[in-house]
């Protein structure tokens, strides 16, 4: 294995990482940046408050998009097999 090979493994992986967990993470930003604007407004600083749209947001996000996120990883788990395959 040359150190090509090895760098361009771990671009397919930091890149599938990011396609897998950005939908989730822009849903729990989006979510977090209303809520904070809502809170600026009103002046209500209630901690809990923040927690549970976040989470919900986050879950609903992944069971729209879980679908998608098999088809990446079973991509990507089929990439890494055929490479050991060729070595």
């Amino acid at each position: 294995m040359t150190t090509e090979t090895v760098v361009e493994l771990g671009q397919l992986a930091l890149k599938t990482t990011l396609l897998v967990a950005g939908p989730m993470l822009a849903a729990g930003m989006v979510v977090g940046l209303i809520i904070s604007i809502f809170q600026a407004a009103t002046h209500i600083n209630e901690m809990t408050m923040t927690f549970v749209p976040k989470i919900l947001a986050v879950f609903l996000v992944l069971i729209i998009s879980l679908p998608w996120i098999i088809q990446q990883m079973t991509s990507f788990t089929l990439d890494i097999f055929e490479r050991i395959g060729a070595m």
